[in-house]
């Protein structure tokens, strides 16, 4: 049995469901999800904060652009998505090359003395801190409620979610795109690529070239709160180097090794030997030894070249549309590139300046030194 849809949407994470929802009040759209449940990997293992400064200047620009939405999501949930949390950043003095750059060009940012960074977080050693900077704004983003919001604001307007649809072949015919899964045909004039740390594979399966996608295996773990700290109000606190990241998440604290292991896309866990080294690097700034590791986990961030998402239409295959290469920026960018997608597949204008859409187009330069390994 063949189910014939207006847009075909592979990928059940937060990219392909918000996309999907957006599109749903003009056309008839249909999501593909391999696993049982959407969001089972990167949307659900994400560290669910916004940070406006995250990311190269057009993510920064998405990061302004789904503020808005963020704080007041309408159609999607009845009050905010946001919690007040923010972000305080930590620099030895190995670190100041990339704190001076990650605060050149920043908006809210506000430099803290190493004083200061220790009555926000009492474990810090003090002696390491060489500079610090505090971002107020940022906020934890309840992920659940969002992805459920949108696939709820889907399903409403008429939109399907199939999932344990694992995409087998992808065939075009007669202007149509036809995937196979477990679960039946699916057939649409439009196929929207968002499938993660999949995406590259999705293309090579429908005979369009690659991208250099690459998955990226990021770590996670929960330990207890330190003993006499109260830690609710405590901000995520980062080596502005990439070494790890911290947050109080529900009573306890989360930590991350801020790997970046290659992978092949699956689902991914930690790597113990990757983990005791990041939680190693974090006792080197706190004041408290890790005693016990009571969770851990991995999801995948996956970046094109340029380390920027990838939206619009292959520009060699007609109604082939990449939503893709979110990395770690797919939670907090989500309203803006579901509406862009939405536009740009409807053939309307979108607010988004020129210059944010060519840096997301397929046919950016960056990724022009793959067009000759297109899959025949």
């Amino acid at each position: 049995m063949n189910t014939s849809s207006d847009i075909l949407v592979i990928g059940g994470g937060i990219a392909g469901i918000s996309a999907a929802a957006r599109l749903a009040p003009d056309a008839k759209v249909t999501v593909l999800e391999s696993e049982p449940v959407i969001g089972h990997h990167s949307s659900g293992r994400s560290a669910a904060i916004f940070i406006r400064n995250y990311g190269n200047a057009t993510l920064r620009a998405l990061n302004a652009a789904s503020a808005a939405f963020l704080a007041q999501p309408e159609g999607v949930a009845e009050t905010s998505l946001l919690s007040p949390r923010g972000e305080l950043l930590l620099a030895t003095e190995e670190d100041m090359a990339q704190f001076e750059a990650y605060l050149d060009g920043s908006d809210g940012l506000e430099r803290v003395s190493p004083q200061q960074a220790l009555e926000l977080v009492p474990i810090l050693r003090q002696e390491t801190i060489a500079a610090a900077a505090i971002e107020w704004d940022a906020q934890d983003i309840d992920v659940d409620r969002m992805l459920q919001g949108f696939a709820r604001r889907l399903r409403n307007l008429g939109g399907s979610i199939i999932t344990g649809a694992g995409v087998q072949s992808i065939v075009r015919r007669d202007g149509v795109w036809t995937v196979a899964t477990p679960a039946g045909e699916f057939s649409a004039p439009v196929l929207i690529n968002a499938a993660g740390g999949w995406a590259d594979h999705v293309a090579q399966m429908a005979g369009v070239h690659t991208l250099g996608l690459a998955p990226l295996r990021r770590s996670a773990v929960l330990i207890p709160a330190p003993d006499g700290h109260d830690i609710t109000r405590w901000p995520l606190f980062a080596n502005a180097g990439d070494q790890w990241y911290a947050k109080p998440e529900a009573g306890k604290i989360m930590i991350s090794p801020a790997d970046e292991d290659p992978v092949e896309p699956h689902d991914v866990w930690a790597d113990d030997m990757v983990v005791a080294e990041g939680l190693h690097r974090f006792e080197q700034a706190v004041t408290i030894p890790v005693t016990r590791v009571e969770h851990s986990w991995a999801g995948m961030r996956t970046f094109a070249p340029d380390r920027t998402p990838v939206v619009g239409f292959a520009p060699e295959a007609e109604g082939f549309f990449w939503l893709a290469g979110q990395g770690g920026y797919g939670m907090q960018t989500a309203p803006a590139l579901s509406q862009l997608a939405a536009d740009l597949c409807l053939g309307r204008l979108s607010q988004l300046g020129e210059t944010v859409l060519e840096a997301l187009s397929p046919e950016r330069a960056a990724l022009n030194f793959n067009r000759d390994n297109r899959h025949e």
